[in-house]
């Protein structure tokens, strides 16, 4: 997005979850994320205000609360931007984890 809202790893998986399971409810998406019921409300909020998820209501369904949720073209987009600035985060941190763990291992020779 051109503003400064950030995104945390959260976003990503919700986007993807709701792109993979459109009829998926809050509460299992809550369930299979590992997040609390109002946070994952709090980030579809958040994608509604931002236009990148749009949500129908089936009325007709005899659970009235019955939701899915469809991104839009710019959630689609939003997604693969975020998909590779977290590829390009989580790939310095195995770097720099890579780059620990052979000095670590020096450091092991040195005492054995």
């Amino acid at each position: 997005m051109k503003d400064s809202y950030e995104y945390s790893d959260h976003h990503l998986k919700l986007l993807q979850l709701l792109e993979e399971n459109p009829h998926l409810s809050q509460r299992d998406a809550s369930d299979v994320l590992g997040l609390s019921l109002g946070k994952v409300n709090y980030i579809l909020k958040a994608f509604l205000d931002k236009g990148l998820i749009k949500m129908n209501n089936f009325r007709n369904n005899k659970n009235k609360l019955s939701y899915t949720y469809l991104l839009t073209p710019q959630g689609i987009e939003e997604k693969a931007r975020m998909t590779l600035h977290f590829y390009e985060k989580k790939k310095r941190e195995y770097e720099a984890l890579r780059a620990e763990v052979e000095k670590l291992g020096e450091i092991v020779e040195e005492l054995s």
